[in-house]
C-alpha cells in the first residue's frame, strides 16, 4: 500500500514553473523558508546579512516566524507575503526576516514568550517587530489583508509601525530596552538548591493533573484538544505506582477515544495535530514526527498496563505510516506532513458519500458508511476557506457493532479507500530530517521492537541511528548538529537536539545492548554537560555559550507539545547514571531537578515530563543485568520478558562496554544468558526463565 512518488506534493519546489520573482530563500535549505523564495517580498534568513542591512539602513526589522505545515502560514502568505502591494510597502521600510521555528526553536522561544506577555496568547505565523539590535518592541500573530476578526489589517499595522518608528523612536526604543528587561525576569530561574523533593510533589501534581478531565471522551479541556502525551504518560506513572485506577483509566479511555475520532487517520494511521472540537472528531490535518513519536510511547503504556490488544494495533499503525510516509530511504524520519493539499485543508483525507459510493460495492459501502459516520451533509467544513468544499465527512469509529460476518466487508472497503486515497495529490511533506524529533522516534521505535515482537523494527531503529551518527553527530569534536536536508546539516546546536537523541540512544542501547551505542550516549551526554549545563545553579541552557545573535539564553521547562530539553536531559542523565555510575552525570540531573523545584510545586500542568524525571529520581531503579549472548533466542526471549513489563523506573544494561562496576562481575550460568534483577547489589537469584524475570520485575 505505498503510494507513489508523483502523487506526493512537495511544495518547496517547482522545476517547470515560471516565478515572477525569486528572492534570497532559495539558497536556503529549509522547505518553510523555501516555500517563500518566490515572494516578492525582499526575505533574508536570520543571521548576520540582515541585521547588518537593519543597522546600514535604520530600519526596524519584521521577523515571521512559522514552519511549512502550519495552515494559517499559508493564509498570510496566500493574502499578504504574494501581495504586491505589501511587499514594496515591506522591501521600502522593513528588513523583513523568515524563520523556521522547527529549525530555530530558540528563536522562536524567545520572541514568543515575548508576544504571549504583550497580548496574552501566542501562535503561528509568528510576527514581531525588532529594532537593529533585536530587540522586540511589537508582535502579533496572523493579521489578515484587511481589517477582520476584531484585527487590524497587515497594512494597517505596518503604517503604524512605520509611523512610530519615525515620530516616536525613542519611545519604541525605550519600550524595546524595558520588554528585554522583563523578558530576562520572565525566563529566569531562581536557584532552588536548597528545596526539598519527595512524594509530595508526585502526589500534589498527579490529583492536579487529573483535574479537568473529560470523563465523556477523554483528554483535559474542551475545544481545541491536543493529546499533549507527557501529561497522560505522567498520570499513568502516578496511577500506578499509587495505584489510582481512576487515574490510570483516564489515560486508557482517553487513548481509546482519541483511537477512535477523527485526529487518528483510520485509513493510513498516524495521528493529526489536534483535534478542533472536543470529541476528537474534526482534526487539523497536519501530521507532526513528534507527536506520533510520543503517542507510540504511550500507546505502548497502555498496551503494557491494560494488555489490550487494541492499543498495540494502534501502535504498529503508527510506525507503518511513519515508515511508510515519513522514512528517508537511508533511514532518518521526516518532520511533518501539511494539513492542506491542493490548497484545500483535508482534502486528501476527507470523503463525501459519493466519493465512497464510486469505489465500494453497495455491501462495503453500507457496512463503512455506518462504521465510520458518514452522513450526506459530512461533519468538515474549512471555515479558512472562501470556497469550502462541501459535504466532506472525516472518517472516525462511529459504530463499533460490526457484525463478525460483516468484518472482511469492512477491511475490503478500507483496503479500497486507502489505494484509492493513495492517487490523489498528497500534502506537502517536510522533509528535513530533525536530530531532536529523530531521537523521540528512535527510542519509541526501539522499545516497539521488543514490546510488540517486531524485529523489523529493531532493524529501522539502529538505520535511524546510524543515519544520525553519520549525518548529525561529528565525533572528533562531539558536536551534534539539528538538522539535516538534501545532503546538508546545518550550524546549529540545540538542547532538544542534545537531550532528545539522548534519551532514543538510550533505549535502543536497551533493547540491543550494543557497547557502542553506550559509548556514544556517554559521548553525547558528555558534550551536553559541556555546552548546555549551567553547573552554577544547575538546569540547562537552551543554546551553548557561544551562541551568536540571540538576546537572552534560556532554560526551557514548559512540557507542552514536547517536553523541554531540561526534562528530556534530567531523566536522560539519571537513567545514565544508573546504567554507568558516573557520578557526574546524577549530580548535574539532581542538581537540575532542585532547580524546577518550585515549579513542578507551583504549575506541575506545565512539567509531567520533568515529574517523570522526579518519578524516577526518588528510588533505587531496578536494573537488569543480562550476563551472555542477548541474540540468541534466550537472550531475546530474556529481553523481550524485561520490556513486557510497565516497569518505568528501571534500567537494563550488559556485562560489558561502559556498564557500573558491579555488573561486569555477573556471570552467564551454565553458559545460557542469564538475566539478573537487581536494585543496588541485591540481586534475585539469575535465571534463564523469562517468566520469573517478569514476576521480579512486577
Amino acid at each position: 500500500m505505498q503510494p507513489t512518488e508523483p502523487q506526493r506534493r512537495n511544495i518547496v519546489s517547482n522545476a517547470t514553473a515560471v516565478h515572477e520573482h525569486t528572492n534570497r530563500l532559495a539558497r536556503e535549505k529549509s522547505p518553510y523558508l523555501l516555500q517563500h523564495q518566490h515572494n516578492p517580498v525582499d526575505w533574508y534568513a536570520w543571521g548576520e546579512d540582515a541585521f547588518a542591512k537593519a543597522r546600514a539602513e535604520d530600519k526596524p526589522i519584521f521577523l515571521s516566524i512559522g514552519y511549512s505545515t502550519c495552515h494559517w502560514c499559508h493564509v498570510m502568505e496566500r493574502e499578504s507575503f504574494e501581495n504586491q502591494e505589501l511587499a514594496d510597502y515591506l522591501n521600502q521600510h522593513f528588513v523583513s526576516i523568515k524563520v523556521d521555528r522547527e529549525e530555530r526553536p530558540d528563536v522562536d522561544k524567545i520572541y514568543m514568550t515575548f508576544v504571549q506577555a504583550m497580548t496574552g496568547q501566542g501562535g503561528w505565523p509568528l510576527n514581531v517587530f525588532l529594532t537593529a539590535d533585536l530587540k522586540p518592541f511589537y508582535g502579533g500573530t496572523y493579521w489578515p489583508p484587511e481589517a477582520k476578526y476584531g484585527r487590524p489589517s497587515f497594512l494597517q499595522v505596518l503604517n503604524q509601525i512605520n509611523k512610530a518608528w519615525h515620530d516616536r523612536r525613542d519611545q519604541l526604543t525605550g519600550s524595546s530596552t524595558n520588554m528585554h528587561e522583563q523578558l530576562v525576569k520572565l525566563t529566569s530561574r531562581e536557584a532552588t538548591n536548597g528545596a526539598s523533593l519527595g512524594e509530595d510533589i508526585l502526589k500534589h501534581s498527579g490529583e492536579a493533573l487529573k483535574e479537568n478531565y473529560d470523563p465523556t471522551y477523554g483528554g483535559w479541556g474542551t475545544q481545541p484538544k491536543f493529546p499533549s502525551p507527557s501529561h497522560p504518560a505522567f498520570l499513568l506513572r502516578y496511577g500506578k505506582r499509587y495505584k489510582d485506577q481512576e487515574a490510570v483509566d483516564m489515560v486508557l479511555h482517553t487513548c481509546e477515544r482519541m483511537a477512535s475520532g477523527g485526529i487518528y487517520d483510520q485509513i493510513g494511521g498516524g495521528f493529526s495535530r489536534y483535534s478542533v472540537d472536543r470529541k476528537w472528531l474534526v482534526p487539523h490535518f497536519e501530521k507532526m514526527l513528534y507527536d506520533n513519536a510520543q503517542l507510540l510511547n504511550l500507546y505502548l503504556d497502555s498496551f503494557l498496563v491494560s494488555g489490550d490488544e487494541g492499543y498495540a494495533d494502534v501502535a504498529r499503525d503508527i510506525i507503518r505510516y511513519l515508515l511508510r510516509d515519513m522514512t528517508h530511504p537511508d533511514g532518518g524520519f521526516y518532520s511533518a506532513e501539511d494539513a492542506d493539499s491542493e490548497g484545500k485543508e483535508g482534502k486528501f483525507y476527507t470523503w463525501t458519500r459519493g466519493d465512497l459510493a464510486k469505489i465500494l460495492t453497495p455491501e462495503e459501502f453500507n457496512v463503512a458508511t455506518k462504521y465510520f459516520g458518514v452522513t450526506q451533509k459530512g461533519n468538515f467544513v474549512d471555515h479558512s476557506d472562501p470556497e469550502p468544499l462541501p459535504d466532506q465527512n472525516v472518517l472516525s469509529i462511529a459504530d463499533t457493532n460490526v457484525p463478525a460476518s460483516d468484518m472482511p466487508l469492512l477491511l475490503s472497503a478500507k483496503e479500497k479507500i486507502f489505494t484509492t486515497r493513495s492517487k490523489r495529490v498528497r500534502p506537502h511533506l517536510d522533509d528535513k530530517v530533525l536530530a531532536s524529533w529523530n531521537g523521540l522516534m528512535l527510542g519509541a521505535l526501539a522499545r516497539a521492537s521488543v514490546v510488540l515482537g517486531e524485529d523489523s523494527y529493531r532493524v529501522a531503529a539502529e538505520k535511524n541511528f546510524k543515519f544520525l551518527t553519520e549525518k548529525l553527530w561529528d565525533a572528533r569534536t562531539k558536536t551534534l548538529y539539528h538538522r539535516w536536508r538534501d545532503g546538508e546539516r546545518d550550524s546549529v546546536q540545540l538542547l532538544e537536539g542534545y537531550s532528545y537523541l539522548l534519551a532514543g540512544a538510550l533505549e535502543l542501547y536497551q533493547v540491543t545492548l550494543e557497547p557502542r551505542q553506550l559509548e556514544f550516549c556517554v559521548a553525547l551526554a558528555d558534550s551536553m554537560l559541556e555546552k548546555f549545563y549551567d553547573p552554577a545553579e544547575g538546569g540547562f541552557w537552551q543554546t551553548p555559550r557561544d551562541a551568536a545573535h540571540l538576546i537572552l539564553r534560556i532554560k526551557e521547562d514548559h512540557d507542552g507539545a514536547e517536553p523541554s530539553g531540561n526534562s528530556v536531559a534530567i531523566l536522560g542523565l539519571l537513567k545514565l547514571g544508573a546504567i554507568t555510575e558516573k557520578k557526574e552525570f546524577r549530580d548535574a540531573a539532581e542538581k537540575s531537578l532542585r532547580l524546577f523545584a518550585d515549579r513542578m510545586r507551583q504549575m506541575p500542568q506545565g512539567v509531567p515530563y520533568m515529574l517523570m524525571a522526579l518519578d524516577f529520581s526518588l528510588e533505587e531503579p531496578k536494573r537488569v543485568v543480562l550476563a551472555g549472548d542477548v541474540r540468541s533466542e534466550t537472550g531475546k526471549s530474556l529481553l523481550r520478558a524485561v520490556h513486557g513489563v510497565y516497569q518505568p523506573n528501571k534500567v537494563v544494561l550488559s556485562t560489558s562496554g561502559l556498564v557500573e562496576p558491579f555488573a561486569k562481575t555477573l556471570q552467564p550460568m551454565d553458559g545460557k544468558p542469564t538475566a539478573y534483577v537487581c536494585t543496588g547489589t541485591a540481586c534475585q537469584p539469575p535465571t534463564h526463565d523469562p517468566m520469573k524475570v517478569t514476576e521480579s520485575l512486577k
